[in-house]
């Protein structure tokens, strides 16, 4: 992953991690470097180990990542759409029809964004 997303790895955060409260004590070194990076958002389908109140002095907020996905559908679907049909042109290995990524998607918890994608696609 490092490879192909080179300037995404936080690091200076671990002084951080001591100081921080969390319901789930192993989850501090995620909000350390939210902080560090200067993070809007940590996306996460831990949401009760992330509650606003831990949050909220740091300006970061917890998101599941349906919520996530589902933000850029609604202020560009054209856009996204076409990067969904741009993906699946790149898919090649093999190949993948719309539908089929639509339904991996759908398992991983992305239910609101698939159903939006799916009536925007049907359009």
């Amino acid at each position: 992953m490092d490879r192909h997303a080179e300037h995404c790895l936080v690091t200076g955060y671990e002084g951080l991690t001591g100081t921080l409260r969390l319901p789930d004590p192993d989850d501090r070194h995620v909000l350390a470097a939210a902080i560090v990076s200067g993070a809007e958002i940590i996306v996460t389908r831990n949401l009760r180990d992330f509650p606003a109140g831990d949050l909220d002095r740091y300006g970061i907020e917890a998101q599941h990542p349906d919520v996530f996905v589902r933000s850029p559908i609604d202020l560009a679907p054209v856009q996204v759409v076409e990067a969904l049909r741009e993906q699946v042109a790149g898919l090649t290995r093999p190949p993948v029809r719309i539908a089929d990524l639509l339904v991996t998607f759908e398992r991983l918890g992305l239910v609101e964004s698939v159903t939006e994608l799916r009536r925007l696609i049907q359009q």
